[in-house]
Formats: C-alpha cells, sequence, structure tokens
C-alpha cells in the first residue's frame, strides 16, 4: 500500500501529501516530537493538527489563554508544514456569540494557517454564525456522519478552505464507505475552487488508509480525463 520509510509516517507520505494530528486532542506532544515528524515527510507534506480537549471540551473555550500558548509553542515545531488547525466542538456546546468570538479572535491572534471548525450542536448553524465564520476566517468542517443532520454535511463558512471528515457510515469509526459514497465526495472537492481536505477518521478496522487511496484514485482518475486549455 505505501513505499518504504523509517516510519509509518514516512511510509504514508510516500502515498498522501497531508494528514491530520488527532493524538494532540487527547495529549500534549513536545515541539521536539512535532519536529521530527515534520523532519520526517517530503518539504510539499502538510499537517492539520487538533485542538486539545482541555480546550475544546474540558474549558468550552473559556479562560485558555494558557492553554493556546502551550499548544502553539508545541506545534511551532512543524514550521511551515502547519496548514491547518481543527476545532472539534463538543455536541453540547451550544453557540454563544461572545465566547466564540472572543475564543476565535484568541486563536487567530496565535496562528496564521487554515482553521476549520467541526460545531456538533444545532446551535451553530443559524444563518447568524455566517458573520462569525468570515469575520475570523473560519472554515466550518462537513461531517459524515452529520451532526446535527442537515448542514452540517455541507462545508461552509470561509471558503478559500474546504475540509470534510468522514467518521464512517453506517457504524461511526468501523464502517468503510463504498464507491458510491466516494465519487459523491470527489464531485463535491471537484466542484470548489481553493483548499481541499479530506479526512477519514474510520480507522477501527484500518478502512481509512484504504477509502482515503480509493479517493485519491478517483480524483487522479478524473483529472487525467479533463482536457487542457490551451494557453
Amino acid at each position: 500500500m505505501f513505499g518504504a520509510g523509517d516510519s509509518m509516517l514516512a511510509r504514508y507520505a510516500t502515498r498522501f501529501n497531508a494528514t491530520e494530528i488527532n493524538s494532540s486532542f487527547h495529549r500534549p506532544h513536545r515541539r521536539d516530537t512535532y519536529a521530527r515528524w515534520a523532519a520526517s515527510v517530503p518539504a510539499n507534506f502538510r499537517f492539520s493538527v487538533k485542538l486539545p480537549r482541555t480546550i475544546t471540551h474540558d474549558a468550552r473555550l473559556r479562560g485558555i489563554g494558557g492553554e493556546l500558548d502551550r499548544f502553539a509553542g508545541e506545534v511551532e515545531g512543524l514550521g511551515r508544514k502547519l496548514a491547518m488547525l481543527l476545532v472539534q466542538l463538543p455536541p453540547s456546546l451550544a453557540y454563544e456569540a461572545r465566547t466564540a468570538s472572543t475564543f476565535f479572535a484568541m486563536l487567530r491572534r496565535r496562528f496564521d494557517v487554515g482553521i476549520a471548525c467541526e460545531a456538533r450542536h444545532a446551535s451553530w448553524f443559524a444563518p447568524g454564525v455566517e458573520s462569525l465564520w468570515q469575520r475570523h476566517g473560519i472554515a466550518r468542517v462537513a461531517a459524515d456522519p452529520p451532526i446535527p443532520d442537515g448542514e452540517a454535511r455541507e462545508p461552509g463558512g470561509d471558503t478559500r478552505v474546504r475540509y470534510w471528515r468522514w467518521h464512517g457510515s453506517p457504524r461511526v469509526y468501523y464502517s468503510a464507505y463504498d464507491d458510491g459514497a466516494l465519487r459523491t465526495l470527489a464531485g463535491a472537492m471537484r466542484g470548489v475552487r481553493g483548499t481541499r481536505w479530506a479526512i477519514f477518521d474510520n480507522t477501527a478496522h484500518g478502512h481509512a488508509a484504504t477509502d482515503a487511496l480509493r479517493l485519491k484514485s478517483m480524483l487522479e482518475t478524473d483529472a487525467a480525463k479533463t482536457p487542457r486549455r490551451r494557453a
């Protein structure tokens, strides 16, 4: 499936040009660890890093200046290969305008990279929240299965970045995706401009890498069929 390399990450990078670091949600990593990861992949490889749960789930976005400073110091080890931050919110966290605006302003002061937010409470999908996403340059994640139903399935917010996170369906984390679902995703990715990320989180039975490779093959095949314009 992958080429040769001294680590799983290095082997992964022989087929893909990006990855999402999810373990940062559960525990901190040293700056040197991030630097080692960055050194093990090609120059064009990019990372997305998930914010710690201490910020999003425990503190629920409040009083987190110190935590953000610590996290920023750690991921600095990735250097220019840090391209995205992922903010995944707990399903119980409702939108509150002042808290959300303060949080994303604090995040923006520390990071000049793409930011995607996986909101999972219905209140984050109200029309009035769009101004928050645009003001702070935040892409709203398109999730599968969508929590809540409806708009969560489609990307939103700042359209300079589109970020899909597919967790496995019908059984979250376990199920593989069939060709029809992957073709739908490939079509959605082809239909938009800007930076596009597709992350598979159905890792329990090892389907994430194979689904990602199947999607990559579909996109490459479609690109090969697209006629080039003459200059």
